[in-house]
């Protein structure tokens, strides 16, 4: 971001909307933003004396996949940006470590990496395409939304599996009749 037209005097301000396409990289396992997805930036940026604030709103798509159920998600993330960014020399930069600051450098905001720190660090771990998506069926792999109330499926234990093909058929049953006795 230039900033040649907002200079270095304290109480200038500089308004900015523009539409970015995303990097690859902004996202967590099952969510993120597409690459080249649209990332609308309506921020201000203002001179204090010890360097820019950027503030504003950043709006991004969303992709993905449900954690419970796997079904694809698309929904979208706003969020607020506050950040200060410091001038070479000032008190700020001075008395903070490196890593705890962002710098002015030069003329040049670089704001791709605090956009991606504030986008990836938004983005949910485990998203849900609902609020109260029950996932799949432990036994079968079905969605438990998509299925009637009383699914089930009948468990049984390996050690009886021989006995219950024994007597699978009920009595009376040509099957039951015609097995010989031990």
């Amino acid at each position: 971001m230039e900033l040649r037209e907002l200079g270095r005097r304290a109480g200038s301000m500089q308004e900015i909307e523009r539409t970015l396409p995303a990097p690859p990289d902004w996202r967590v396992e099952l969510i993120g933003v597409p690459e080249g997805g649209e990332v609308r930036l309506r921020l201000r940026l203002e001179s204090v004396m010890e360097g820019v604030l950027v503030s504003g709103d950043v709006a991004v798509p969303l992709v993905g996949s449900c954690a419970r159920c796997l079904e694809p998600i698309e929904d979208s993330l706003e969020l607020d940006v506050q950040e200060l960014y410091a001038y070479e020399g000032s008190t700020t930069e001075a008395t903070s470590e490196e890593d705890e600051v962002r710098r002015v450098e030069g003329d040049h905001l670089d704001l791709e990496p605090m956009l991606r720190d504030l986008v990836v660090l938004s983005l949910p771990l485990a998203p849900t395409c609902t609020e109260d998506c029950a996932g799949l069926c432990v036994d079968c792999g079905q969605r438990l939304d998509e299925l009637p109330a009383d699914h089930s499926h009948e468990v049984l234990d390996p050690r009886w599996a021989g006995l219950a093909g024994r007597f699978a058929s009920a009595p009376g049953t040509p099957d039951a009749d015609n097995t010989e006795e031990n």
